[in-house]
């Protein structure tokens, strides 16, 4: 029997727990079914507590989910999961649905390191039917699911078979701006015998408050729907109020029900309901409040606390002051660089704030373009802009680009068109996890013709090459850095050809180029200065732009006996493969041994545990350095070179010597020496001055 309840309370959510608390007895989504309206009121103000509580702790994605709860309850109560599908877009707001289906003890270790994800995972539950954490693909998704139901027999029909599947992806408003997500509703819509409940969960933002078209026209609904309050009847009486009898939903086929009140349960359980009765594609119209229930979270106009780190559950604040970010800089370095020329614009999908265009946009509002989630039109459009005689500046996050490959090759560079990328996030990202590391852009962007590809090692080189990137005008640049602290400045001994040269072992022969990708340089600065105390001469070099290759690079690595490269992207098609490749053409003999991250995906964690376990801290290195060396084939003075034993780091992707050179993984084709090899490598006549570069 349905119930009803009415919506909870805007209000803080109370700190103190029932006697009896409700959430304890709910361990699976059908311990929901029994629960009287009284409970359900009780459960969702749990819920909150449980989210302030454990979110504010650990970190995650606080206001979007404390908008979802009571949705969520009465999503698992109109449906049956996992037997029923639910797709959650994007995957972050699926928190409440992680509770309700039995994780509730995992949010202790919530985005760490073999914890909860802060995303839908597959193998954390059958409940999870996907691991989407990029906007607006939900739709898809239920689109293909669909089809393979009503291949099978299985899809419901609105029959009211229990056998049969419901398929329910639930996507916000903010999501609903991605051309994706109206490719999935063409398709949805289009098919009358194939039928989706999809919800759309309309809380007026995605970071920010939804911008464009589809953002006016929900507004209008919501509008129409407050005007005539009682107005709300079975979704086939589609001509209450005349007003709303042609709104867009129903133009493309779909039914539509609602607007309803996504914080009552009852009324949004009995919507979802008779939407499944139907028989036919609908749309559940819900409206919610992102950050409901958490004072400082309704206050917060930036995002409503969107997504938090450490922070204190009774005001909201970080317990600790933030160190200055990468992000922090290249905003202060944006608004800087719009003073100076008045042609740069900024374009931003969806995230003005989160990427750091803040500052630029107070100064500049009319030269800041959100397009919404919507990078391929961000990066198209960034063309147009160009082609108009602006600079634009699309400041995205690493991992967001990859959707807009398409355009960056045949919109941008095909064109020549002058636009600067931003990679915010660039690297290893840590909490978030394998959708949102950035350790594809190198790889990726490489084969663009054209373009050159930056990475500042601190944050004089950020304003430095940001300067430079927006000085091109017939060609694309990017710039990369990571999710991360700035840090402090690393200056040069010298700039050679565009190359500085950061460390050179005094009094040592040049043994080992240590070429280094942006902010790997302070590993590579450490691993010097251990190989040095080994006896090993080192040379660590920052090419500033590591794509395409500097050809003084080549030079230099003809007068070492080895060089290794350190990037924190994948290590197949990255810097390390264009210099190696570069060092064959230019038919230089020194061996080339790249370390960068696996062609995997990696886990949750922090930034620094996760590049640890991938092989890319200061003694992998070392090790590779001193693997390299003892392979051979050249040597630098007449005399025998000591080369020390390294322990080699097992299960490392980038470790060295550990049985036969079959074993490597980062090595060069020149191949390692087995655990036998001597210590001893034998060296052949080269000129005095190869001691100076």
């Amino acid at each position: 029997m349905r119930t009803t309840a009415k919506s909870s309370s805007s209000s803080p959510a109370p700190r103190r727990q029932p006697a009896d608390p409700v959430l304890e007895r709910v361990k699976d989504p059908e311990d929901l079914a029994g629960l009287d309206t009284a409970e359900l009121a009780g459960l969702a103000e749990e819920i909150r507590g449980f989210l302030i509580e454990k979110v504010c702790a650990v970190g995650g994605h606080l206001g979007v989910n404390l908008g979802v709860v009571e949705l969520t309850i009465a999503l698992h109560r109109a449906f049956r999961s996992p037997h029923d599908v639910l797709l959650f877009d994007t995957g972050h707001q699926s928190y409440v649905h992680k509770i309700l289906t039995g994780r509730a003890a995992g949010f202790d270790v919530l985005r760490r390191h073999g914890g909860l994800s802060g995303y839908p995972s597959r193998s954390e539950s059958a409940h999870d039917w996907i691991e989407n954490s990029h906007a607006s693909t939900a739709l898809s998704y239920a689109d293909g699911l669909a089809k393979a139901f009503q291949l099978r027999g299985e899809l419901a029909d609105g029959s009211g078979d229990p056998a049969r599947r419901h398929v329910v992806p639930v996507i916000g408003d903010g999501a609903m701006t991605g051309g994706l997500a109206w490719e999935g509703l063409n398709n949805l819509a289009g098919a009358a015998d194939r039928p989706v409940v999809i919800v759309l969960n309309d809380n007026g933002r995605a970071y920010a408050p939804t911008i464009g078209g589809i953002a006016n026209h929900l507004g209008g609904l919501r509008r129409d729907s407050q005007e005539s309050p009682d107005s709300r009847e079975s979704p086939d009486s589609r001509e209450r109020p005349e007003r709303r009898a042609r709104h867009l939903f129903g133009e493309l086929g779909l039914a539509y029900v609602g607007p309803v009140d996504g914080h009552d349960i009852a009324a949004t359980e009995q919507a979802l309901r008779e939407a499944a009765a139907l028989g036919r594609p609908a749309l559940v119209h819900v409206l919610t409040t992102k950050g409901r229930g958490f004072a400082p979270a309704e206050c917060d106009e930036a995002d409503r606390m969107h997504a938090v780190g450490v922070v204190d559950p009774l005001t909201g604040v970080p317990t600790k002051a933030p160190k200055k970010s990468w992000t922090e800089v290249f905003g202060e370095q944006m608004g800087a660089i719009g003073a100076e020329r008045d042609d740069v614009v900024a374009v931003s999908a969806a995230m003005v704030l989160p990427v750091g265009l803040g500052e630029f946009a107070q100064r500049f509002p009319d030269r800041v373009f959100d397009v919404g989630i919507a990078e391929q039109h961000a990066v198209c459009s960034a063309a147009g802009l160009a082609a108009g005689g602006l600079h634009p500046v699309v400041c995205v996050y690493s991992t967001f680009l990859n959707r807009a490959f398409d355009q960056v090759v045949m919109d941008v560079a095909l064109h020549r068109a002058g636009v600067t990328f931003v990679l915010d996030r660039a690297g290893v990202t840590g909490p978030d996890g394998a959708s949102h590391h950035g350790m594809w852009d190198s790889a990726i962007l490489g084969v663009v013709p054209g373009l050159r590809l930056a990475a500042p090692r601190d944050p004089a080189r950020l304003a430095e090459l940001l300067r430079e990137a927006v000085a091109v005008d017939d060609a694309p640049t990017v710039i990369r850095f990571p999710k991360a602290e700035a840090g402090p400045d690393i200056e040069a001994h010298t700039r050679m050809n565009g190359v500085d040269i950061l460390y050179r072992a005094a009094g040592r022969p040049l043994d080992v180029l240590i070429v280094a990708a942006g902010v790997t340089a302070r590993t590579c600065l450490a691993a010097a200065r251990e190989l040095d105390g080994l006896g090993i001469g080192a040379t660590v070099v920052d090419p500033r732009w590591i794509l395409p290759v500097n050809p003084h690079l080549t030079h230099l690595a003809d007068r070492h006996r080895l060089v290794v490269t350190v990037e924190d992207g994948v290590r197949s098609g990255g810097m390390g493969t264009a210099v190696a490749q570069a060092c064959a053409d230019a038919e230089s003999t020194t061996p080339v041994r790249v370390m960068g991250l696996p062609r995997e995906f990696l886990a949750a964690g922090g930034r620094e545990e996760i590049l640890e376990g991938a092989g890319m801290a200061v003694r992998d290195v070392v090790t590779t350095v001193v693997d390299g060396l003892r392979a051979g084939p050249r040597a630098v003075a007449p005399e025998l070179i000591e080369i020390p034993d390294v322990p080699p780091v097992v299960g490392k992707v980038n470790g060295s010597a550990n049985g036969s050179a079959t074993s490597k993984v980062n090595g060069s084709a020149n191949g390692s020496a087995n655990s036998s090899a001597t210590s001893k490598v034998n060296g052949s006549a080269k000129p005095a001055d190869r001691r100076a570069l």
